[in-house]
């Protein structure tokens, strides 16, 4: 309902607002744009967000068949869990980039690149709605955890237990706004650095990408594997903080096994330590792989600013297919166990319950570390390539 109303009003407002900055419309290209196809490519943008807010909620909500078919796989055991998981984070990819693609499609016939930048700013201007719901998440996580940690009776937990599983919908759906607006952003971005390179150096006034081209092929290979690279060095990173974590723990329970009955505390302060700088130190490496990949092929002579825009397409591409299938995958898993333990399928305790908490255990970096952060290193590739341009080319 929220984010419908803040849609309707934003398009309300669109209209008078695109016709006081553009009275007499928009020269592009030698094309000239009225103020009503600007204002038709913000629409898209705004029509973009609910679409992508419908999708990611159907393939993450326990109300829906994707999660349900996760939780009933987990009564044949762990791994067709994971299988069933991992399905459904790929059929979810399948809707959001055809609708996309439709968006890049109808955006570019009313104004051309700008009208695909008219409409990311569009998507941008749900940005408020959109932060609230993703608080939405943590707020009722948080407060699931406060229940358990002060003992409060079972009806709490019953009833935060069913704001979480809302609560992962919502930071799913948000998610799958980010990485749509980053995907339509980052192709503007791709605009810009051939914009800016055909401006800086003579040599490529009149160049233009081509299939045809190896090099460009070559970039493209090389911006493919940049998401699977990224992701694999942060998914690596969670497997060893976690397990840093899990030694902790077992220390302390055979330190202390009164803690397992509740006569003894535990050391929550040396598990909060390790995870911090696990974190901090763990990330180093997937922080510098952007800005790495870029001008390395910007500085190695024989690959230059053609196997670089290649690149950045590539990047472009396998990264929103990447990052929707981690973060509605993942989004799938948590609440598949969140269905199981309202009751159905035996509920808690039960063995297809044990199989939802691998899928929950691993799903949790799909999107709540690896799926997200693909998101920003597509932007900083890009926005990396544009910037380096004066000083390699």
């Amino acid at each position: 309902g929220g984010v419908l109303t803040s849609a309707i009003i934003s398009a309300i407002l669109f209209w008078p607002a695109t016709h006081y900055l553009f009275p007499t419309g928009l020269t592009i290209g030698g094309a000239t744009r009225t103020p009503t196809q600007l204002y038709f490519a913000s629409l898209i943008g705004l029509v973009m967000t609910a679409v992508v807010v419908a999708i990611t909620n159907y393939y993450t909500s326990m109300r829906y068949a994707p999660v349900q078919k996760i939780a009933r796989a987990s009564e044949t055991g762990h791994a067709t869990n994971i299988i069933a998981g991992l399905a459904v984070g790929q059929h979810a990819t399948a809707l959001p980039v055809g609708f996309i693609g439709i968006a890049i499609l109808l955006s570019f016939h009313f104004a051309g690149l700008y009208g695909i930048a008219i409409a990311v700013m569009s998507m941008l201007s749900m940005a408020g709605i959109i932060i609230s719901l993703d608080s939405f998440g943590p707020i009722t996580d948080n407060a699931g955890g406060i229940a358990v940690m002060s003992n409060l009776p079972k009806e709490v937990r019953v009833v935060t237990d069913q704001l979480d599983a809302v609560g992962n919908t919502m930071k799913a759906v948000t998610k799958g706004y980010a990485i749509a607006s980053a995907g339509l952003a980052a192709l503007v971005l791709f605009g810009s650095y051939v914009e800016e390179l055909r401006a800086h150096n003579v040599a490529y006034a009149e160049f233009h990408f081509s299939l045809t081209e190896p090099k460009v092929i070559i970039g493209l290979f090389l911006g493919g594997l940049l998401p699977f690279i990224f992701t694999a060095f942060s998914m690596d990173a969670v497997g060893k903080a976690a397990g840093a974590v899990v030694r902790e723990v077992r220390r302390q329970l055979q330190a202390k096994p009164g803690i397992l009955t509740g006569q003894d505390t535990p050391d929550y302060g040396t598990c909060v330590d390790i995870v911090t700088k696990a974190a901090l130190r763990e990330m180093i490496v997937p922080a510098l792989l952007p800005l790495v990949f870029v001008v390395a092929v910007a500085t190695i002579k024989p690959l230059g600013p053609v196997v670089l825009g290649g690149l950045l397409v590539g990047t472009i591409v396998t990264g929103l297919f990447v990052a929707i299938a981690m973060t509605s995958g993942g989004g799938a898993w948590d609440n598949a166990k969140k269905f199981i333990e309202e009751g159905n399928l035996g509920g808690k305790g039960s063995f297809a319950h044990a199989a939802s908490v691998t899928g929950d255990t691993v799903g949790d970096p799909y999107k709540d570390t690896a799926g997200p952060a693909i998101n920003p290193m597509i932007k900083v590739v890009n926005i990396v390539a544009i910037l380096i341009i004066p000083i390699f080319f």
